[in-house]
Protein backbone atom coordinates (compact mmCIF):
# COMPACT_ATOMS: atom_id res chain seq x y z
CA UNK A 1 0.00 0.00 0.00
CA UNK A 2 0.99 3.46 -0.45
CA UNK A 3 2.35 6.13 2.41
CA UNK A 4 0.38 8.39 1.05
CA UNK A 5 -3.03 6.28 1.06
CA UNK A 6 -1.92 4.85 5.10
CA UNK A 7 -1.36 8.55 5.84
CA UNK A 8 -4.50 9.40 4.93
CA UNK A 9 -6.55 6.09 6.13
CA UNK A 10 -5.69 6.58 9.37
CA UNK A 11 -7.14 9.74 10.34
CA UNK A 12 -10.07 8.99 7.76
CA UNK A 13 -11.06 5.91 9.95
CA UNK A 14 -10.95 7.45 13.54
CA UNK A 15 -12.39 10.28 12.32
CA UNK A 16 -15.61 7.56 11.03
CA UNK A 17 -15.38 5.47 13.93
CA UNK A 18 -14.96 8.12 16.44
CA UNK A 19 -17.24 10.46 14.79
CA UNK A 20 -20.20 7.73 15.10
CA UNK A 21 -20.08 7.92 18.98
CA UNK A 22 -19.92 11.89 19.33
CA UNK A 23 -23.02 11.89 17.15
CA UNK A 24 -24.60 9.29 19.08
CA UNK A 25 -23.89 11.37 22.47
CA UNK A 26 -25.42 13.89 21.01
CA UNK A 27 -28.72 12.22 19.56
CA UNK A 28 -29.10 10.40 23.24
CA UNK A 29 -29.09 14.18 24.48
CA UNK A 30 -32.31 14.53 22.90
CA UNK A 31 -33.74 11.04 23.66
CA UNK A 32 -32.68 11.17 27.42
CA UNK A 33 -36.15 10.86 28.81
CA UNK A 34 -36.83 7.76 26.30
CA UNK A 35 -33.53 6.28 26.95
CA UNK A 36 -33.42 6.83 30.65
CA UNK A 37 -37.12 4.94 30.94
CA UNK A 38 -35.24 1.92 28.90
CA UNK A 39 -32.22 1.74 30.85
CA UNK A 40 -34.55 2.06 34.80
CA UNK A 41 -37.16 -0.90 32.86
CA UNK A 42 -33.89 -2.78 32.29
CA UNK A 43 -33.59 -2.53 36.55
CA UNK A 44 -30.90 -0.39 36.76
CA UNK A 45 -31.03 1.97 39.90
CA UNK A 46 -29.63 5.58 39.08
CA UNK A 47 -30.71 5.57 35.59
CA UNK A 48 -30.56 9.22 34.78
CA UNK A 49 -26.98 9.15 36.07
CA UNK A 50 -25.81 6.14 34.35
CA UNK A 51 -27.32 8.13 31.37
CA UNK A 52 -25.20 10.88 31.64
CA UNK A 53 -22.69 9.12 31.99
CA UNK A 54 -22.58 7.13 29.02
CA UNK A 55 -23.38 9.87 27.35
CA UNK A 56 -19.95 11.80 28.16
CA UNK A 57 -18.08 8.77 27.32
CA UNK A 58 -19.55 8.35 24.40
CA UNK A 59 -18.84 12.68 23.23
CA UNK A 60 -15.15 12.18 25.64
CA UNK A 61 -14.15 8.91 24.33
CA UNK A 62 -15.59 9.75 20.39
CA UNK A 63 -13.30 12.97 20.39
CA UNK A 64 -10.53 11.48 21.59
CA UNK A 65 -10.65 8.76 19.01
CA UNK A 66 -10.92 11.25 16.09
CA UNK A 67 -8.36 13.23 17.64
CA UNK A 68 -6.07 10.53 17.85
CA UNK A 69 -4.92 11.09 21.66
CA UNK A 70 -5.36 8.36 24.15
CA UNK A 71 -6.12 6.03 21.64
CA UNK A 72 -5.76 2.88 24.07
CA UNK A 73 -8.02 4.17 26.97
CA UNK A 74 -10.69 5.98 24.68
CA UNK A 75 -10.96 2.55 22.44
CA UNK A 76 -11.32 0.33 25.75
CA UNK A 77 -13.80 2.76 27.37
CA UNK A 78 -15.59 2.53 24.13
CA UNK A 79 -15.58 -1.26 23.95
CA UNK A 80 -16.97 -1.28 27.82
CA UNK A 81 -19.55 1.06 26.76
CA UNK A 82 -20.56 -1.32 23.55
CA UNK A 83 -20.86 -4.36 26.26
CA UNK A 84 -23.39 -2.61 27.97
CA UNK A 85 -25.14 -0.88 25.97
CA UNK A 86 -25.51 -4.13 23.64
CA UNK A 87 -26.90 -6.12 27.05
CA UNK A 88 -29.18 -3.14 27.59
CA UNK A 89 -30.62 -2.48 23.91
CA UNK A 90 -30.00 -5.53 21.83
CA UNK A 91 -31.76 -7.96 24.21
CA UNK A 92 -32.90 -9.89 21.18
CA UNK A 93 -33.66 -12.76 23.19
CA UNK A 94 -36.78 -10.66 24.77
CA UNK A 95 -38.04 -10.20 20.98
CA UNK A 96 -39.51 -12.11 18.51
CA UNK A 97 -40.04 -11.37 14.34
CA UNK A 98 -38.76 -7.85 12.76
CA UNK A 99 -37.98 -6.41 16.36
CA UNK A 100 -35.93 -9.74 17.07
CA UNK A 101 -33.89 -9.54 13.54
CA UNK A 102 -33.23 -5.46 14.12
CA UNK A 103 -31.82 -6.40 18.05
CA UNK A 104 -29.46 -9.18 16.38
CA UNK A 105 -28.42 -6.72 13.36
CA UNK A 106 -27.78 -4.13 15.98
CA UNK A 107 -25.36 -7.08 18.30
CA UNK A 108 -23.53 -7.92 15.30
CA UNK A 109 -22.85 -4.32 14.80
CA UNK A 110 -21.10 -3.79 17.95
CA UNK A 111 -19.24 -6.77 17.64
CA UNK A 112 -17.55 -5.68 14.62
CA UNK A 113 -17.49 -2.50 16.22
CA UNK A 114 -16.15 -3.73 19.10
CA UNK A 115 -13.60 -5.52 16.76
CA UNK A 116 -12.54 -2.26 15.43
CA UNK A 117 -11.76 -0.93 18.67
CA UNK A 118 -9.36 -3.69 19.33
CA UNK A 119 -7.56 -2.44 16.23
CA UNK A 120 -7.76 0.95 17.29
CA UNK A 121 -6.19 0.20 20.72
CA UNK A 122 -3.56 -2.07 19.53
CA UNK A 123 -2.70 1.07 17.18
Amino acid sequence: MSIAFLSLAEPAGRLLIGGVFVFAGWRNIRAFPILAGVIAARGLPFAPVLLRAAIALQLGAGALVIAGMWLMPAALALIAFLMAATYLFHNFWDYQGLDRTNRINGLASNVALVGSFLLVAAG
